[in-house]
């Protein structure tokens, strides 16, 4: 089953997808958050490549673990985008994801601007690969 990660953020959503094994977690594309949310035919289509049967979204907790307004509205915004697609929905702590897909990208010598339109994606994928292994664990025990 193909696992779809959204990286919601107040301008961009980054996507990722897992392959049909569940194993490999990787970008796809970003999209404008508004396209996202108004399940424009942008963000359809992203859903018509892949077929996803089940939404991974991150939740941006504070570094103490706490819920904060952020995490409240990427819950709201991720709920009213899985009630769109008609898909299940499981959310995956984020914390640090954007952080990390910064370093990997500087170290791959993108400047700052250059990485602007790529690090909600790579995040994505880096929440969804946590969240992939996680559950190999789970089902290895």
């Amino acid at each position: 089953m193909r696992i779809m990660a959204l990286d919601i953020g107040r301008v961009r959503v980054g996507i990722a997808i897992s392959d049909p094994s569940e194993r490999v977690a990787s970008p796809v594309c970003v999209l404008p958050a508004a396209e996202v949310l108004a399940h424009a035919s942008s963000f359809r289509r992203v859903l018509e490549d892949w077929e996803p049967e089940l939404l991974v979204c991150g939740r941006p907790l504070t570094l103490s673990g706490e819920l904060g307004p952020q995490a409240e509205e990427a819950v709201t915004h991720a709920q009213q985008i899985a009630k769109n697609c008609g898909l299940p929905l499981e959310f995956v702590d984020e914390r640090l994801s954007s952080k990390e897909a910064k370093r990997i990208l500087h170290e791959e010598g993108l400047s700052e601007r250059a990485m602007r339109g790529k690090v909600d994606m790579v995040a994505a994928s880096l929440f969804l690969q946590t969240w992939l292994d996680s559950r190999k664990q789970v089902s290895s025990n």
